[in-house]
């Protein structure tokens, strides 16, 4: 296993969760990766290495915060995304 794959960003299964719940018929493959790149680029950068390491650490509602956040982003990135398009 590499340093790499021992590493996770907390934001990125909550921002896969935020576009799960705005997806749409329509929406491709493609624009959901951009969507998701673009929300997480926007968000602040919360490294792990064991999930329930990350859940003792959290303070009281942190986690909701960071969902609220992830949702945000998400939202943001998919207007940015569809204005941003190319043909």
């Amino acid at each position: 296993m590499s340093l790499r794959d021992a590493i996770d960003n907390f934001y990125e299964p909550l921002v896969a969760e935020a576009i799960e719940e705005t997806r749409q018929n329509s929406d491709s493959q493609d624009y959901l990766e951009d969507v998701m790149c673009v929300a997480l680029n926007r968000l602040p950068a919360k490294y792990y290495r064991h999930s329930v390491d990350m859940m003792f650490y959290l303070a009281d509602g942190e986690l909701d915060t960071m969902k609220k956040n992830a949702l945000t982003a998400v939202r943001e990135a998919r207007e940015f995304v569809r204005s941003h398009q190319r043909d």
